[in-house]
């Protein structure tokens, strides 16, 4: 059981070699890039290209680990005796399954995504160090031991917002995702938007390269919103001569699908109205 990659989703040698490693260690995978590197989107492919299920567990602020294992619905229950109903008598009847436990009881080997742990409290990781490990754990209301039947591979995702703690760190396998580099970023594109012109390509990434090495910008466009940028211009029909920056602005073309906030906008219009003055 070895990921190459697919044909939908360009894996770099390191990445490939990463995602193999914790599938033999049989321990989660934690894979950390700027948001728009494809690390959400690295779980699906891994599952397409294995041939296995994915089970994806979305984190939000306000998640608790326990989530993950099971939610047990007390006021249901309380509210079913209240008036006399029959399920009540069976606490199964009021305990909700999270995506850890459909993981562990699932009939194959399933791909398990815990997508952007970080957004969750700061002890949300190690409360699941456990379970992670042993991959089982004890549902008191009813008494019963839940263990994983088959291994899910695990892959965890993070956009470095806060740091995450050293005993959960130690439990997995670490990869960042590096923006990609001019020839696999043109690999990517092609996947993306096969047939589309080499000289417009070529003119494209030349400007989203300079425009993301700009110092001062506060948040640099990721892998997709280059591709959205470049969808725009396909849309448009431009050619390479369209994308020339003019005096009066160092703003690309349509820029809106690069640039995602008012400071950045504003950096670019300063550095066009600077070389206006020096070009006097």
């Amino acid at each position: 059981m070895r990921f190459e990659g697919t044909d939908a989703y360009v894996a770099t040698d390191d990445l490939t070699m990463a995602v193999n490693a914790a599938v033999a260690l049989e321990r989660p995978l934690l894979v950390k890039g700027e948001p728009g590197t494809g690390k959400t989107e690295l779980a699906r492919q891994v599952a397409e290209a294995l041939g296995l299920p994915m089970i994806e567990w979305s984190i939000k602020s306000t998640t608790k680990a326990q989530q993950g294992l099971y939610e047990y619905d007390a006021v249901s229950r309380l509210r079913d005796s209240q008036l006399g109903d029959a399920r009540v008598n069976d606490v199964r009847n009021y305990i909700r399954k999270g995506k850890l436990w459909q993981a562990f009881e699932a009939e194959s080997k399933v791909v398990l995504l815990i997508d952007e742990v970080d957004k969750a409290d700061i002890e949300f990781p190690n409360d699941l160090l456990q379970e992670l490990d042993r991959m089982e754990f004890h549902v008191y209301e009813t008494g019963e031991t839940v263990a994983a039947r088959h291994r899910p591979i695990v892959i965890i995702t993070s956009n470095n917002e806060k740091e995450l703690p050293d005993a959960f760190l130690r439990r997995c396998f670490f990869h960042y995702i590096r923006f990609p580099e001019p020839d696999v970023l043109k690999r990517i594109v092609e996947v993306h938007h096969p047939g589309i012109k080499p000289e417009l390509l070529t003119t494209a990434l030349t400007q989203f390269y300079e425009l993301r090495e700009t110092p001062g910008l506060k948040k640099k466009p990721s892998t997709s919103e280059v591709l959205d940028w470049l969808k725009l211009l396909l849309a448009e029909d431009m050619a390479p001569e369209d994308l020339r920056r003019d005096g009066a602005s160092a703003l690309p073309k349509l820029h809106g699908a690069l640039l995602k906030n008012e400071q950045d906008v504003h950096l670019f219009e300063r550095l066009a109205f600077m070389a206006r003055r020096q070009g006097r």
